[in-house]
């Protein structure tokens, strides 16, 4: 059985309170851990697609959202669908990594998310929380995916 929710919201980071609060609706569908690791990766993701992908278009610019339930298989699809220019996630993820251990041989401090440069935070933590993530072009718009397992 799956379970399809929708959500768009416009290219307005005070539009977040709108996602999270769609979003809450799934703590009572999902594992605890998993609805949290979930939320931040949709928190870092939508944050990402405002500030940089929709940087130079109008508020207007929508972000359709879309999670899809697989209870029988007990995992979960995320997508976030976009209007900016498309980027190659590896070599982003690989970006933000190796500034994440300049970062971290420079201060000298322990291995921390912290650690992270903000612009690539959001894909690292995709990264590691997910089972599978992807990025694509699809006609004119791009959509990122993950895959959860809980």
């Amino acid at each position: 059985m799956i379970q399809k929710y929708h959500i768009q919201l416009n290219s307005d980071i005070y539009a977040l309170s709108k996602l999270q609060g769609w979003f809450q609706q799934f703590q009572k569908l999902l594992p605890k851990q998993a609805w949290m690791q979930c939320n931040l990766v949709l928190v870092e993701v939508f944050t990402n697609v405002v500030s940089y992908a929709h940087e130079k278009l109008p508020e207007e610019t929508p972000i359709d959202i879309e999670l899809d339930i697989f209870a029988n298989e007990r995992c979960l699809q995320l997508k976030i669908w976009d209007y900016g220019q498309p980027f190659d996630l590896e070599t982003e993820i690989e970006r933000a990594s190796l500034e994440a251990e300049k970062n971290k041989e420079f201060n000298n401090s322990h291995n921390s998310i912290d650690d992270l440069p903000t612009g690539g935070r959001g894909l690292y933590i995709a990264k590691t929380v997910a089972d599978e993530i992807s990025y694509k072009r699809i006609e004119e718009r791009n959509c990122f995916v993950m895959t959860k397992k809980f």
